[in-house]
């Protein structure tokens, strides 16, 4: 199986609420929101098995602040 309309996130922080989400539209990188801030994830060309199915996984690769 083949779902392509979600993602596997790796890295980043260990309290992440999700690993799948849906794919990040528009543009390429996914932005999760965390804990005042958003964690951000690049695709990568690797895919992962999941109990989803084989998923594109996207690697995280730096988190910014929300300004206040």
């Amino acid at each position: 199986m083949n779902d392509t309309s979600k993602v596997f996130l790796e890295g980043g922080p260990d309290d992440l609420p999700e690993r799948i989400v849906a794919t990040p539209s528009p543009g390429p990188d996914a932005k999760i929101r965390l804990r005042g801030g958003y964690e951000h994830f690049r695709p990568t060309s690797r895919h992962a098995d999941t109990p989803e199915g084989r998923l594109p996984v996207y690697e995280w690769w730096e988190r910014t602040e929300i300004a206040e």
